[in-house]
């Protein structure tokens, strides 16, 4: 009988890909890998240094397993860890998942030299008065007039869109890029519900909401038949 790999390594374009077993013993996993490691870099050049990617599948590893398993491949000559993959999330990284999709709904008037912050995605109804600022770390949807300081995707994540009924913030800012928003004309004509987001040259745009639907599809979070 044909004794099973726990270990299998997959050239690509990039490097190697390395799938590990996720249901035998750690140690017989530590031990095929060293095996099948030490032959393969037999028969590569070991002046070009090859970047690895480790898939761990559903197996999950505590933080000394994981730095000895990137130890043992970076004992090899000419290889280098890229980046060890695991399907399981600790319980740290769940509940950091949680928070970020969470939407924090608040109903407020964020007024001058008020500040409201949301780890994930921000849903206000009421106005940001001129002076007031709300931060979040994914989209913010103000159901009032934008008159202050929005910054959504503050910990760099360039998807982020900021909504409003009535958008005329002093400043507008989306991850690390910031648009002080031009003086609109002064009239008394509604205004409809606009967007702003970063496009592909990495400016804030101002637009119509409808846009949304096509830039950013993944703001649908509903799948439903037709």
């Amino acid at each position: 009988m044909k004794k099973r790999q726990n270990v299998t390594i997959k050239g690509t374009k990039e490097g190697l890909v390395l799938h590990l077993d996720d249901t035998c013993s750690y140690e017989e996993l530590k031990k095929e890998l060293d095996q099948k490691l030490s032959a393969n870099s037999r028969t590569q050049d070991e002046r070009n240094l090859i970047s690895v990617k480790v898939n761990v599948g559903n197996r999950y590893l505590s933080l000394e397993q994981h730095e000895e398993l990137k130890e043992l491949i970076l004992q090899k000559r000419n290889l280098a860890v890229d980046e060890i993959v695991s399907n399981v999330l600790t319980l740290e990284e769940a509940k950091q998942q949680k928070i970020e999709n969470e939407v924090m709904t608040v109903s407020s008037i964020i007024r001058s030299g008020q500040v409201l912050e949301a780890p994930g995605d921000l849903l206000l109804v009421g106005d940001v008065n001129p002076g007031g600022t709300v931060i979040a770390g994914g989209n913010i949807f103000i159901m009032g007039a934008l008159k202050g300081v929005a910054h959504a995707g503050c910990f760099g994540n360039d998807e982020a869109v900021i909504v409003a009924s009535s958008m005329k913030p002093s400043q507008l800012r989306i991850s690390d890029q910031i648009n002080s928003a031009p003086d609109h004309d002064e009239n008394n004509e509604p205004r409809e519900m606009e967007c702003a987001y970063i496009d592909e040259d990495r400016k804030i745009i101002v637009d119509r909401l409808q846009v949304l639907v096509k830039l950013r599809p993944n703001l649908n979070r509903f799948e439903g038949g037709h």
